[in-house]
């Protein structure tokens, strides 16, 4: 967070702002943030912490109003700012339409954010080919409707591993280490089953640039993989 960012630098442009007057508030956002323990200014605005609050406690509909306001100063939409083509769903009734591009919007969004925060790699392997990567959900999409877009309940993940995450087959502890299922172990003779989960079972994860996955979301996802690797196990 510095003034000479290029993308402070088209923000403070586009709100009427100088970027050390942006580079400030960000600052002062980041001291409310106790992972990031980054010093702000000795009085944070009580404004400064309402709004940090509201995105901490309210990611979805806080997060898409501010996507909405920044298409309206760069004179766009929000659709084409996440280049969403409406065409795709002009077959659709309107209140259908609304509600696709609604769940695209949020998928774009939300993967736009995981693979940033992750520096557009897997967290797991490395892997930098974008293509093969997946904003996955610690929290399941269906189960917590809050925080479909907080990326604090993102990893970015390769197909493979985002599959084997998602059937509770590996789960990332508290302390962000990779922790896999004892199947397999079973068929740890398969050099593929041990390239791609056996060599990595106890690494850390990638450490995210930002936001650090919440330790409640593995929490809940660490009892359920502890629960089907005990019926495997039995």
């Amino acid at each position: 967070m510095h003034h000479r960012n290029p993308v402070i630098i088209d923000l403070a442009q586009l709100i009427g702002r100088t970027p050390d007057a942006v580079t400030f508030k960000l600052v002062n956002f980041a001291s409310l943030d106790p992972r990031l323990k980054q010093k702000g200014m000795e009085k944070v605005s009580k404004l400064d912490k309402r709004v940090w609050q509201d995105y901490m406690q309210n990611w979805d509909d806080v997060f898409i109003e501010g996507e909405q306001l920044l298409a309206k100063k760069k004179h766009t939409t929000i659709e084409k700012l996440y280049n969403i083509n409406l065409d795709e769903y002009e077959q659709k009734e309107g209140r259908e339409v609304a509600r696709l591009v609604k769940v695209r919007l949020n998928q774009e969004i939300f993967r736009g954010a995981v693979l940033t925060n992750f520096d557009n790699q897997c967290c797991i392997t490395g892997i930098k080919m974008i293509e093969l990567i997946v904003a996955s959900h610690i929290a399941p999409w269906s189960k917590d409707d809050k925080n479909r877009l907080n990326p604090r309940n993102g990893l970015a993940i390769n197909a493979l591993h985002d599959k084997a995450f998602d059937k509770h087959l590996i789960t990332v502890t508290e302390d962000l280490k990779i922790k896999i299922s004892p199947r397999f172990y079973k068929a740890q003779d398969l050099l593929s089953i041990k390239q791609n989960f056996i060599d990595y079972d106890g690494k850390s994860l990638i450490t995210p640039k930002k936001f650090y996955p919440d330790l409640d979301f593995l929490k809940m996802h660490n009892d359920k993989f502890a629960v089907k690797s005990s019926l495997i196990s039995d």
